[in-house]
């Protein structure tokens, strides 16, 4: 049996932002940055990491005034967290299963109906 590390390095946690596979030795950290406390963060922030360079270029090298670059690249960093919100689920499932997980893991934070919150969604806006 492997001894498992609990962390990974910064290359390697770069190329986890990106999609890549973690080495076996630390599937107990990817199983709790998916469904440990604050997964919710991490994957938001997980997700910002490939799209950092994208910023400073937009904030650095545009020409034009400052304030015009910051909102640019203000207006970004909000569309890359819609996006990275709104692709979480599949994105976890992706990942748990890349590594050898369940895809349906739950993570504390993460909210979901209820079978009587769905029920009662169902009886007030019926098809």
């Amino acid at each position: 049996m492997t001894r498992q590390r609990r962390r990974p390095t910064f290359p390697e946690w770069l190329g986890y932002t990106v999609g890549r596979p973690m080495p076996e030795d630390l599937h107990a950290w990817v199983l709790h940055d998916l469904t440990g406390k604050h997964a919710y963060t991490r994957h938001l922030i997980r997700g910002m990491a490939p799209f950092l360079p994208i910023f400073a270029a937009f904030l650095l090298f545009f020409p034009g005034p400052f304030w015009i670059r910051a909102a640019m690249t203000l207006l970004s960093l909000i569309l890359a967290l819609f996006y990275c919100a709104a692709y979480m689920a599949p994105n976890r499932a992706f990942r748990l299963t890349q590594h050898g997980f369940p895809e349906n893991l739950d993570a504390p934070g993460i909210l979901h109906a209820t079978p009587h919150e769905r029920a009662l969604y169902t009886a007030n806006h019926p098809h």
